[in-house]
């Protein structure tokens, strides 16, 4: 039997679900946005109706109140959307234990072995949008296509579009459907990719399909034959419960309140970025052989700051050791300008089930003293035991125990 994977998305899901939950927003523009006084005035959502004013996600809520002045701003509840989201994945496991989470509105289901229980891939979907519909109050779209890749296409290009919000793209649509699109509509391409593959006058997903794959082999090694598959609709990995269950990294990026100018300041920063990072290392049994920290400036139109990492003689997932790193390389390639973000990540993890003792470590006491706060910060929460310097004007780690993801819960 041919695998039939769909990819449900959530129409406009944060501002979904606050009209879900507030009758009175049902026929006004929602938009979701945070806060511009904190630096976070970006639209992550708006509905249908605040699109038809032009509105786009990403844009800053000053440009989307130009386009749609009359339109309800809601800050996002990332506590609440991530519940509904778990009230999504119980509803789709009516219909398959195949459930891969992709994001926080976006899921794959396979549904191969669920057609004799609930009919076609058609009415499958319908039944899907039915349930979520009644249940939860949202809009769902349906992907459906032999393999990932191409549910996820079917998804973001025709069902996001077409009145049903369903769209089945297999092998016999590619040249039809698929090859006729413009490159920068193939999954896994930028902007930056977008440009360089124009350059080489490939301007269609088909004109990537087609092209000899040894020559994209060639200039981006096995991101090229990637690309190449992905254009030609090929995609072997599975539907997989397991995919968030073994990660590569382990990292946390915060936007600053304000440009942070003193290295002071930014040293309080990254302690508790590093802090942050190593404690949820520990939480998911893991360490890191490389740390790299991410900077960047506050222009815009001339972007500025830097990425550097380094790699470690001995893993760690302690807060202290990721913390002398990082700030050995802020030092190091800092040029002075003021920052507006700056980012911690722990690479190369492998499991902390073993490792390396060192004669002048003192891991066995770091492990520790790393256990007695970890149990404090699950019993009493992240504010329960901070270092001397987060009660600095510079700190951030008070206000960001009220968010999630960036975003207040």
């Amino acid at each position: 039997m041919d695998k039939v994977i769909f990819l449900v998305d959530m129409q406009s899901f944060y501002a979904s679900v606050e009209k879900a939950t507030n009758s009175v927003l049902a026929s006004k523009p929602v938009i979701v946005s945070g806060d511009p006084r904190h630096r976070s005035g970006i639209i992550l959502a708006a509905c249908p109706i605040a699109k038809q004013y032009g509105v786009k996600t990403a844009e800053t809520l000053w440009e989307a109140q130009i386009k749609c002045p009359e339109a309800v701003v809601v800050r996002p509840r990332m506590q609440l959307y991530m519940e509904v989201s778990y009230q999504i994945t119980k509803i789709l496991e009516q219909f398959s234990d195949l459930i891969e989470v992709y994001s926080i509105d976006e899921q794959f289901i396979d549904i191969t072995a669920s057609q004799h229980l609930f009919g076609t891939p058609i009415q499958i979907a319908e039944k899907i949008q039915h349930v979520i519909s009644e249940d939860i109050g949202i809009q769902a779209r349906v992907g459906i296509g032999p393999n990932k890749v191409l549910a996820k296409m079917a998804c973001d290009v025709y069902a996001k579009k077409n009145t049903k919000g369903i769209f089945q793209l297999d092998y016999t649509k590619l040249e039809s459907h698929l090859w006729r699109l413009p490159i920068e509509n193939l999954f896994g391409v930028g902007t930056k990719m977008e440009r360089h593959l124009k350059k080489m006058g490939l301007h269609t997903i088909g004109n990537v399909a087609n092209y000899p794959l040894r020559w994209l082999k060639k200039r981006w090694g096995i991101n090229g034959e990637v690309l190449w598959r992905t254009a030609n609709g090929m995609d072997d990995s599975p539907v997989t419960t397991q995919t968030h269950q073994q990660q590569k990294a382990i990292g946390h990026q915060m936007t600053l309140p304000h440009d942070y100018y003193r290295l002071e300041d930014i040293q309080v920063v990254l302690l508790e970025l590093s802090e942050e990072v190593a404690r949820r290392a520990r939480k998911q049994n893991y360490l890191g052989r490389s740390i790299a920290i991410t900077a960047r400036g506050t222009n815009f139109n001339l972007p500025t700051g830097f990425h550097r990492q380094q790699k470690l003689a001995t893993a760690t997932h302690f807060g202290a050791d990721i913390y002398q790193i990082a700030f050995s390389l802020f030092q190091k390639f800092w040029d002075g300008s003021p920052i507006r973000s700056v980012g911690i990540t722990l690479g190369q993890l492998e499991k902390a089930d073993s490792y390396q003792l060192s004669l002048f470590d003192r891991m066995e006491e770091k492990e520790k003293l790393s256990k007695a706060i970890d149990c404090m910060y699950e019993k009493y929460g992240p504010t329960a035991i901070v270092r001397a310097s987060s009660l600095l004007e510079a700190g951030q780690v008070h206000e960001r125990a009220n968010k999630i993801g960036g975003h207040y819960k």
